[in-house]
């Protein structure tokens, strides 16, 4: 009998959590929508094509759409591999110094400094762009091997290193306790020396915010491709606008294009997407 008593019904979900699952869903479907359109209008012919199929199935399943799009986009896939590796690593790993040593090697002028390279991320690309193509033209002429994708790489490495120095800066300010720092320095530690032993091997929810938002940056550039570079030595998005362009496009192409052009930066989300969020909370409190 008091055993009885003692049991709990379970809790039936009130009407607050099932709003809130309706408006979880249709968000989830409103995302997806135009993911929807972009594969079933990948699979079509040319002719099954029309605004007034949008949403109806291919009449015919068409797989040349797909083989077409990527012997245009090949080439720019890995020359899209070849920038954004380096450019990421290379502006993560500046981003990480910078951040160590605003935030726990305090010298006069460490918050004018910090407010100047944050200065960086509130220049628009178009507000430099003519400069900036001038000077690279003088440089290429010099060096004409820097031509195409190095320079895009130089370019993102060097816009990369505002956002990448507040993520670190942050994440260090809150995750690295400077009784650490300290104590490495009492044993006879110099700067580098902590750097690499005791704050690198804690830095990886970091390096996996910054690698992923540098990767998503350089991938999706366009302008700079656009203003430094040519079809033929340009990154995937150059090749992506030339499959676009022209006065009969041809949409069922174009959406497969869309879709392989997007398959590297989904992946990397997917493998990484959780310990993104992580890693931008660990720099949340300052």
């Amino acid at each position: 009998m008091t055993q009885a008593l003692t049991m709990r019904s379970p809790r039936r979900p009130g009407w607050g959590q099932t709003i809130r699952f309706i408006l979880l869903l249709a968000s989830v479907v409103l995302v997806l929508i135009p993911v929807y359109v972009l594969l079933v209008t990948s699979f079509k012919g040319s002719a099954d094509a029309d605004p007034s199929r949008t949403w109806y199935l291919p009449e015919v399943w068409v797989t040349k759409n797909w083989s077409n799009a990527w012997n245009q986009l090949s080439g720019g896939l890995l020359r899209s591999l070849a920038l954004v590796i380096p450019s990421s690593i290379i502006s993560a790993m500046l981003g990480s110094a910078n951040g160590f040593v605003l935030s726990k090697w305090r010298f006069p002028g460490a918050n004018v400094v910090f407010t100047l390279i944050l200065f960086g991320m509130f220049i628009p690309y178009q507000a430099i762009m003519i400069p900036l193509s001038g000077m690279m033209l003088d440089v290429q002429a010099g060096a004409p091997w820097f031509a195409g994708i190095p320079t895009l790489i130089l370019v993102h490495i060097v816009y990369g290193i505002p956002i990448c120095t507040l993520i670190f800066r942050n994440y260090y300010a809150t995750a690295v306790p400077t009784e650490i720092i300290e104590a490495a320095r009492v044993d006879g530690a110099n700067t580098f020396s902590t750097y690499n032993r005791v704050v690198l091997p804690v830095s990886v929810p970091g390096f996996i915010v910054t690698l992923i938002w540098q990767f998503t940056s350089a991938w999706n550039d366009f302008i700079f491709a656009l203003f430094l570079t040519n079809q033929n030595n340009g990154p995937v998005t150059f090749g992506l606008n030339a499959l676009a362009s022209g006065q009969n496009p041809n949409y069922p192409q174009i959406m497969a294009g869309v879709l392989v052009a997007s398959l590297p930066t989904l992946i990397v989300y997917i493998a990484l997407g959780k310990y993104f969020v992580s890693g931008l909370m660990s720099g949340s409190v300052k």
